[in-house]
């Protein structure tokens, strides 16, 4: 799979605008004057540099440092707010109703390749109650290149991409979520690690998600996007194989 132009990030943009201070000084230096400016502008870019190495190689530890991942701005530990089973790892947008889960599972050997993908989408929509005719959809599957991916223990990944009709908590209205749906398959590990994109198509005005939507938003308010959740794909890491028992 191709992979996207990503715009930059706010540590990328702050790192370009502090290189284009950094010549302005420099050129301005002729009489050795903004000397100390230049060396604070130095840090600066020697932090940020660190900063976005830290956040390529590194991610946010998952289930206790045994694996790590790149996880979108605004992400909200949903630990920190009730109890989450201990095969997951949930994380909320902090300011909408967009998801993330990460969830260590029994190896589903009975399913391959796309299949699989499949059959947890199916799992899931039994979960949401979305397994009626026509309230859910899988739109496609593709396979992840081992190449793209960080997750080397792996042996093979897929990204599947579907539709569900679901209900938040115990509402009758009912809204139509995108599923984009992450499975890394671990035989020798007898699991499946699955990681869940919820994101919202159409919400309705019935819901309460209805309530204060709209209005001006600000750069750490912004939507995660499919490009995000392929970042968190390709960074996901394993770093301690005792996570699976």
């Amino acid at each position: 799979m191709a992979v996207p132009f990503w715009p930059l990030r706010r540590e990328d943009r702050l790192f370009s605008g502090f290189t284009c201070l950094f010549s302005v000084f420099t050129s301005a230096n002729k009489n050795g004057s903004f000397v100390a400016l230049r060396v604070v502008f130095l840090c600066c870019l020697k932090c940020l540099q660190k900063l976005r190495m830290q956040n390529a190689t590194v991610g946010r530890p998952l289930f206790g440092g045994a694996l790590s991942a790149t996880i979108p701005h605004s992400a909200k530990d949903i630990s920190e707010l009730r109890e989450i089973p201990d095969n997951q790892e949930v994380f909320a947008h902090d300011h909408n109703d967009q998801s993330i889960i990460v969830e260590l599972l029994e190896l589903q050997s009975h399913v391959q390749n796309g299949d699989a993908a499949r059959y947890h989408f199916e799992d899931v929509a039994g979960s949401n109650k979305a397994s009626a005719p026509g309230t859910s959809e899988v739109r496609a599957v593709v396979a992840l290149p081992k190449s793209d991916l960080s997750l080397e223990e792996c042996s093979s990944a897929f990204l599947l991409t579907g539709t569900q009709c679901v209900a938040k908590f115990n509402e009758e209205a009912k809204n139509t979520v995108t599923i984009h749906l992450g499975l890394f398959r671990l035989p020798q590990f007898s699991t499946d690690v699955l990681v869940t994109f919820n994101d919202p198509l159409s919400i309705s005005p019935g819901s309460s998600s209805a309530v204060g939507m709209g209005g001006e938003q600000q750069e750490d308010t912004e939507p995660w996007t499919l490009q995000d959740f392929q970042r968190l794909l390709q960074s996901l890491r394993l770093h301690d194989p005792g996570v699976f028992g």
